[in-house]
Parts: structure tokens; sequence; C-alpha cells
């Protein structure tokens, strides 16, 4: 029905006598794009989307390096809601109060997935360089150059980045308008930090969050498994540097 006459989910529910959930569950089963990649007349394949996007792996560290920003609310002091409750008087607090955002930058190795992470105030074009020239170190110091570097088409990244990017040889190049899923490595890298870091477990302060990025980092690097390097550390794909 989907292939043939282009149906809806409730569509295809409506004729099959079967719930849209069920549906649903079918066409992903099989592999079924969403109506709005198809041609409504011939039913072709039309529009690219994260489903049908080839994945790829680049042949050697520092080959390609993804970097990105993601914004995360700030914990006021003694905790948020998540420490005490939605409902805990205990966190009532004046709402003209400014709590603020946190701005984690990340950078991750397309082939060996080494991540390098810092929580910044801002994601000015001055902070992202300097972040980017710090990244730069500790990957070196990981034994990893960098070739080129993949970037969304943020300002701070088009104008702020090409000093950086010159001084050490470094290519630049922007995913396309609109397909965040070409930078996907660190997206899926932003997932795992919000769901394994920021929000892992309660905190009582920003400050302690902060301070357990860097051990986190360190375990995902040297001990926690990933399914790209055949479900072992991003450090097992790198040479030894002593």
């Amino acid at each position: 029905m989907r292939d043939s006459e282009r149906l809806s989910r409730d569509g295809i529910a409506a004729q099959a006598g079967v719930a849209p959930r069920t549906v649903s569950r079918i066409l992903a089963r099989n592999a079924r794009p969403h109506l709005s990649a198809l041609d409504p007349i011939t039913g072709q394949l039309i529009r690219a989307s994260k489903t049908t996007t080839i994945r790829y792996e680049r042949d050697f560290p520092g080959e390609l390096v993804h970097m990105d920003v993601k914004k995360l609310g700030r914990i006021p002091d003694g905790g948020g809601w998540k420490a005490h409750g939605r409902a805990s008087g205990s966190i009532q607090r004046d709402r003209n109060t400014v709590v603020g955002f946190d701005y984690v930058h990340s950078l991750i190795d397309d082939h060996s997935r080494l991540a390098y992470s810092e929580v910044l105030t801002d994601e000015k074009g001055v902070t992202c360089a300097a972040f980017l020239a710090r990244g730069i170190a500790y990957f070196a110091a990981h034994g990893i150059t960098i070739h080129r570097l993949i970037t969304d088409n943020a300002w701070a990244y088009r104008h702020s980045l090409r000093d950086v990017c010159a001084d050490h040889g470094i290519r630049q190049k922007f995913i396309k308008p609109h397909c965040p899923w070409q930078n996907g490595k660190v997206e899926r890298l932003n997932r795992t930090l919000a769901t394994e870091w920021a929000y892992r477990r309660p905190y009582t302060s920003n400050t302690d969050r902060t301070a357990a990025l860097a051990p986190w980092l360190e375990h995902y690097n040297n001990e926690r498994h990933h399914s790209a390097p055949g479900g072992k550390p991003p450090i097992s794909r790198l040479t030894p540097t002593s």
C-alpha cells in the first residue's frame, strides 16, 4: 500500500483494519521511507534523510574531526528539580532570578571516536577558536594530527576558526544547510553527554556537574565500550604515544 498507492499510516490502518501504531512498526521494520521523502506520482525516493544517508567512517585518526556545541541550562545552587522533584517547595525561588546556560563545546575524531569537550560560558567566535586550539593540542598529545574539520554553518564557525585552521594546516568543511546528520558523530556525542553525564544523576550545583565532565571523558575515551571500534573504547584505535 505504501509503495503502490502512497497511503499514509492512518490510511493503511483504515484499509487493513489494524492499529496505526502497528502500521508504523511494520513500515519501520521494512525500512519504508516517510511519504514526505517520496515522489507523489512515481513513489520514487526523492529526498535524502537520516535513514537514507550512507554511513561512512574515515580511514585513519585525524582525517576528519567533527565540532559542535550543546547548550545546557545551568543548575542553581542547592540543585534543581531533578534533585528535589518538580513539586518540591525546597526549590522555590524568585522567578526573576536568571540561572543562565552553559555551552558544552566538543570535538570528536571520525575514525577513532576520541572526544574532547569543555564547558564554557558562551559560543562566541573567539571562544570557539580558543577551544579549537586547545582541542588540537589534546588530539596531538594522543598522536592525532587533524587534517580536516567539519562543523555546521554557524557564524562563529565560518568566520572565527579560519586563522586557527590555517596555522595548523587544517582544511575546514561545512555541512549542507539543514543536514545536521552530516555532522552526526558529534551530534551523537552530544546525546551521549546529555544522558551519561549531564543528566545521569542529580547534581547539587553547576560546579559539581562541570567538575564531573573530565572524569566522564576519561571513561568515555579509555574504558567505555563503543560500537564503532568493535565494542572497544576509542583509545584502542590510536597508536600508543609512549
